[in-house]
């Protein structure tokens, strides 16, 4: 689903979008979400630099938004940035495979495992 930050304009196709309580939608083609909860993005080489940079300082303008998550492709890394209660982002990282990413905002708890279950890093080049 599309998501709307209305406050700079800025129209972006999210990788996982989830939200808490009931839709606000810019229009009646019920394709565009207003206030999403949780955004999660994964990285790719050509997008990376602009998931951390300068869509992050976009999707802060979100006042929905409680949790900004960026989930490696070419190694095990997830890492999860939460809004606090002084409107600060804390960053955690969980990479070890029997840790655990829990997104409190929506009450959902991923095993690191999980997320990789049919990842095959050995065609991963190193870097």
């Amino acid at each position: 689903m599309r998501v709307k930050v209305s406050p700079t304009g800025m129209y972006t196709y999210p990788d996982v979008v989830a939200l808490c309580g009931e839709p606000q939608l810019e229009d009646t083609h019920f394709d565009t979400l207003l206030n999403p909860t949780v955004i999660i993005e994964v990285l790719s080489e050509s997008t990376e630099k602009y998931d951390r940079g300068e869509k992050f300082a976009h999707y802060r303008r979100l006042m929905t938004l409680r949790e900004y998550v960026l989930v490696a492709q070419d190694k095990m890394r997830v890492e999860h940035y939460r809004r606090s209660e002084g409107d600060e982002w804390v960053l955690s990282e969980v990479s070890d495979p029997n840790g655990t990413l829990h997104l409190p905002a929506i009450e959902c708890h991923l095993q690191v495992a999980a997320i990789y279950e049919k990842v095959d890093f050995s065609s991963v080049s190193a870097s």
